[in-house]
């Protein structure tokens, strides 16, 4: 169980028309603690490198300091000398399967549970819920589990879409995709449209950002959180999972 969770889950890091994480510097420099060590994750993008010079040139004109967990021998002792840890967008499974691989998937819950200040974006937030279930994401690779940090009860799905009704796209949209997961699994799904994250401090969550979000659960309409929306709530869920709302034939 989460005893601390000091979390900042954005939706997307990078908005249309601005730079890196422009859209949230103010909340995001705001969350980090002052001349904070950041860890950084960079495992959901292939050049590693690259990701973490992007960041870098981000955050550290506010103050921020920026290491990739992969620079050094060992991501765990990277993790454990940092203020706070980012974990950037990307492929979720990608990202999945690299946390296995190292280590890191329990020493970021621990650290996390303890109360480091945990920021995800995109995939990042994935991370954050219990399971990869409701991901954009294709499975390019195969993790050894869906399971991810957990460290809010319930799910998140960030970049939500909403229906086009002009469009002639005869797929399923984001909303068909969800409520497929509400028939298997009983658990709530955070819409996060871009440019909203969600800020959880402790036993208080609550939406922020320029767009409203929009809440899924199982045998209800979707519901529409404004901006400054309490969603305090959804911290008591007692997720559900492969729990089917009706027999199949």
């Amino acid at each position: 169980m989460t005893v601390n969770p000091n979390l900042l889950l954005l939706s997307n890091s990078t908005q249309h028309g601005r730079g890196y994480l422009e859209h949230a510097l103010k909340t995001v420099t705001g969350f980090l603690p002052a001349n904070a060590r950041l860890a950084f994750v960079p495992y959901a993008l292939a050049d590693h490198d690259t990701y973490t010079a992007r960041v870098r040139g981000a955050l550290e004109p506010a103050g921020i300091s920026v290491r990739g967990v992969h620079e050094g021998a060992d991501p765990r002792a990277e993790l454990a000398t940092a203020d706070a840890v980012f974990i950037g967008g990307g492929n979720s499974f990608r990202l999945l399967s690299a946390l296995y691989r190292t280590g890191l998937l329990d020493a970021v819950r621990d650290a996390a549970r303890q109360g480091l200040p945990y920021m995800g974006a995109s995939a990042g937030t994935n991370m954050a819920a219990p399971t990869l279930r409701t991901s954009n994401d294709m499975p390019i690779v195969q993790p050894p589990s869906f399971d991810a940090l957990g460290l809010v009860p319930f799910q998140i799905n960030p970049h939500y879409q909403d229906p086009d009704p002009d469009s002639t796209h005869k797929g399923e949209t984001r909303e068909e995709r969800l409520r497929e997961f509400l028939e298997e699994n009983d658990v709530p799904v955070l819409g996060l449209r871009e440019g909203s994250w969600l800020r959880v401090e402790g036993a208080l969550a609550t939406l922020s950002g320029e767009r409203p979000a929009r809440l899924f659960t199982r045998d209800a309409p979707p519901q529409e959180l404004p901006a400054g929306s309490d969603v305090s709530a959804l911290l008591a869920t007692r997720p559900g999972f492969d729990t089917p709302a009706r027999a199949t034939a």
